[in-house]
């Protein structure tokens, strides 16, 4: 089971396997092929925020090629949890924040352009310089979103979606992730606040002070979708530069193995810094209710 200091996954069988549970404060990324598991491991995570912390996880979803993450209907199979969603055109009055009912929503889909790829190679120089325009409208969405909840006692975000791509510097959806990590999961909650409040951060303050958060108390877990299917293969993939493997203080690799005359799915911790991790090769399976490990 997990520590009391550590963030469950919301399976008993993989906390142990991490010595606990994951860090506080810390970046996990779960990587493998399209179907293998990684969003139920996701809502997993989020749903078990509910008895750890008093409130479930946030879900923000980077898919931009149109092949449905089915969060809701995996989140009330698995868990009986009716997402709530954020709409990208959402009011964006800041001072909102402070009515839980409004914001505190569980999902948020932020790119709504259904078929694009996600690489600067894939655009000329006019249709980039546009889609740089419309990012930067969706970061005030998204620094609502995140500093909303956290706001209201949320503690773990889930990042779903990411595509695979040939180099991971070439892609939107990295670029915005890196400025979500740095710029408002790793920054001090008033600042974060200024981001979202600009001019009217003084006639708030207060009320910001009212609902402070230790952003070294959050966890991140990001999904990055691999071309690789094997676990070997991925156990085997090289690191470039700018690939979030590279910052993670936590790698969980799922993917397929052979077992006889059939292939099944199995997961390996590849790095828990900061902690004792089993490090086999573990298999597991998925039902209704997400991930199921064997039994020892």
């Amino acid at each position: 089971m997990a520590n009391s200091d550590r963030f469950s996954t919301g399976i008993p069988a993989l906390d142990d396997l991490l010595g606990g549970g994951l860090i506080p404060g810390t970046l996990t990324v779960v990587m493998g092929a399209t179907g293998i598991g990684k969003t139920q491991l996701g809502l997993q995570f989020a749903n078990a925020g509910q008895q750890q912390e008093g409130e479930r996880g946030i879900l923000f979803d980077m898919t931009s090629r149109g092949d449905a993450q089915n969060h809701s209907d995996y989140a009330k199979r698995m868990c009986n949890w009716a997402l709530k969603t954020r709409l990208m055109d959402a009011p964006n009055n800041p001072e909102d924040v402070w009515n839980r009912n409004q914001i505190r929503t569980d999902y948020f889909h932020v790119f709504d352009r259904t078929g694009r790829r996600v690489t600067m190679r894939d655009l000329d120089k006019e249709q980039w310089a546009e889609w740089r325009a419309e990012l930067n409208k969706k970061l005030d969405q998204a620094i609502a979103f995140f500093y909303g909840n956290f706001a209201h006692g949320v503690r773990r975000a889930v990042i779903d979606g990411v595509e695979p791509v040939d180099r991971a510097s070439d892609s939107f959806q990295f670029q915005l992730f890196d400025y979500i990590y740095h710029q408002i999961l790793h920054k001090d909650h008033d600042w974060v606040a200024r981001d979202l409040f600009r001019v009217n951060f003084r006639a708030n303050e207060a009320t910001v002070a009212q609902h402070s958060y230790d952003h070294s108390k959050l966890a991140t877990m990001l999904m990055y979708t691999s071309h690789e299917v094997r676990l070997d293969d991925l156990i085997n993939r090289p690191l470039e530069s700018g690939d979030e493997l590279c910052n993670a203080n936590t790698i969980i690799l799922m993917g397929k193995v052979r077992e006889g005359n059939r292939m099944r799915r199995a997961l390996h911790i590849a790095k828990h810094r900061g902690s004792a991790a089993d490090d086999g090769i573990i298999p597991f399976e998925i039902d209704d209710s997400g991930l199921v490990f064997p039994k020892a």
